[in-house]
């Protein structure tokens, strides 16, 4: 399973607010089988690589349907195949570094 941090920035909308757009990304992925957290400066997803990728491209098109006429996606992805991680356990994990000392 991988992780996909993914932020889209609408350019061009007569606004420096992008919240509307945002929300509209949080309610496509509401009707998914995704578990996804909002962060301040993007959302992060947990799947398949290739279903996140198909996603990010469904994502990519919210903008526009809210009438953006440029939209910038930044997409980060984290494939790793060996254990199966989920939201949280990396922060977790330094967490616990951090409290070891």
């Amino acid at each position: 399973m991988a992780l996909m941090q993914i932020t889209i920035i609408p350019i061009g909308t007569g606004s420096t607010s992008v919240g509307d757009y945002v929300a509209g990304v949080q309610k496509l992925l509401a009707g998914k089988d995704f578990h996804y957290e909002l962060g301040d400066m993007g959302t992060l997803i947990h799947g398949r690589a290739a279903e996140l990728l198909r996603l990010a491209a469904e994502i990519h098109e919210c903008p526009f349907l809210e009438g953006a006429q440029r939209v910038v996606t930044h997409i980060t992805i984290d494939d790793r195949r060996d254990v199966d991680r989920s939201i949280g356990e990396k922060r977790a994990a330094v967490q616990a570094r951090l409290e070891r000392g």
